[in-house]
């Protein structure tokens, strides 16, 4: 009996590991994007290139408000999170997004400036061309 178990239990983890790596390797992330950010202070679209090494994201971030900042970030299945350090107005704040990819390759979610400073919501899709 306990064989048995310790069969089953071996069989259940491989199953979701098999399940956590195949997640992971269906959601390429690295291209060229556009984001849409509303926030209070209105709507901007920053252009956003990320590189996906497995779990890790790496990239760059252009945009007229927050400038040009290099990114890290993770995925994990369809979660995704990116961030990075903005110089605002001569203080730099940490600038953190987190979304979720759909089946159709859009990402959406919150984005948070200067923990609760701004906040605000964005969509991202990939830059065709």
């Amino acid at each position: 009996m306990t064989y048995t178990i310790s069969k089953m239990l071996t069989a259940a983890v491989v199953i979701a590991l098999v399940g956590a790596v195949e997640a992971s390797a269906q959601t390429n992330l690295s291209s060229a994007w556009t984001f849409t950010v509303e926030t209070d202070t209105g709507i901007t679209n920053p252009a956003v290139t990320l590189v996906q090494d497995g779990m890790t994201l790496t990239g760059h971030y252009s945009s007229e408000a927050l400038g040009e900042n290099d990114l890290t970030g993770t995925v994990d299945g369809s979660e995704i999170t990116i961030m990075f350090t903005a110089d605002l107005q001569g203080m730099p704040v940490d600038v953190v997004y987190t979304g979720t990819i759909n089946d159709e390759g859009v990402i959406s979610g919150t984005m948070d400036i200067g923990g609760g400073l701004v906040a605000g919501t964005f969509t991202a899709v990939k830059t065709e061309g």
